[in-house]
């Protein structure tokens, strides 16, 4: 992957500078992106990247990223899609409306207007490929916030559906989960002893997905932790065939 381009949003602390740190090790050229300057900053500069201070849920921001990532770096191969927010932890008759519709902002907004600024420019150049985090909270029972749960429902369906449209050009998008990872924004929400899901792993799928071997499965949901990306792309076929690794409902 030597010279290829990577976007990743919300880069700067978590997920996305794992993600950033392991694409930098595959030779690729990295841009990260988040709100707070200290920590794209420190993450560009120990992957040699470029740091890009920009609001995801802003169309002028957004366009001013891709902008100059493209101008520094050149066209960017792969985006990550990986801001994103926690939602309010006030129960739902209890939040301010602006503070609930802020994480769909952010999850889901961010998400829509960063792939639309960089498919035009994959699609002129026939190819590119698209990571979106996304999250087991859209489906698994007892989730709480409503918020954050309905945001990444929307996300989810998103890749999958964008994945659809963009068939035709060849530019794959893959949903993924990373699994339950130690982080800011979960370290006061679940307990020391959760299932925590090592931090590593969703970097080294982003990685796989980035290298192309795995396009067959565009529009797949794919967890870090409990799928084997090796044995997908294996049976990628018999997926696509039965209509796996899909979340969909059941009567």
């Amino acid at each position: 992957m030597d010279g290829r381009v990577a976007l990743v949003t919300g880069g700067g602390r978590g997920i996305g500078a794992g993600i950033a740190r392991e694409l930098a090790d595959a030779g690729m050229k990295v841009a990260v992106s988040a709100r707070s300057a200290d920590q794209v900053e420190e993450v560009a500069r120990e992957i040699g990247g470029l740091a890009i201070v920009a609001d995801v849920s802003h169309a002028d921001d957004v366009e001013r990223m891709v902008e100059e990532v493209e101008r520094e770096l050149g066209p960017i191969d792969v985006l990550v899609a990986n801001a994103g927010i926690s939602g309010p932890p006030a129960r739902t008759w209890e939040v301010q409306p602006a503070d609930w519709w802020r994480t769909h902002e952010v999850n889901v907004k961010g998400v829509f207007l960063c792939c639309r600024a960089v498919l035009p420019g994959m699609i002129e150049r026939g190819g590119g490929r698209i990571v979106i985090t996304a999250s087991g909270a859209a489906y698994l029972p007892g989730s709480s916030g409503t918020a954050y749960g309905s945001s990444k429902a929307a996300v989810n369906r998103f890749g999958e559906t964008l994945a659809n449209e963009l068939a035709e050009h060849r530019i794959p998008v893959f949903p993924i989960s990373p699994g339950l990872v130690q982080s800011d924004m979960t370290k006061d929400a679940f307990p020391d002893d959760a299932p925590w899901t090592p931090p590593e792993l969703a970097p080294a799928l982003v990685r796989v997905l980035a290298s192309g071997r795995a396009d067959n499965l565009s529009g797949r949901y794919i967890h870090a932790e409990h799928d084997d990306i090796e044995e997908l792309i294996r049976r990628a076929d018999q997926i696509v065939e039965n209509d796996r690794n899909a979340i969909r409902l059941q009567r």
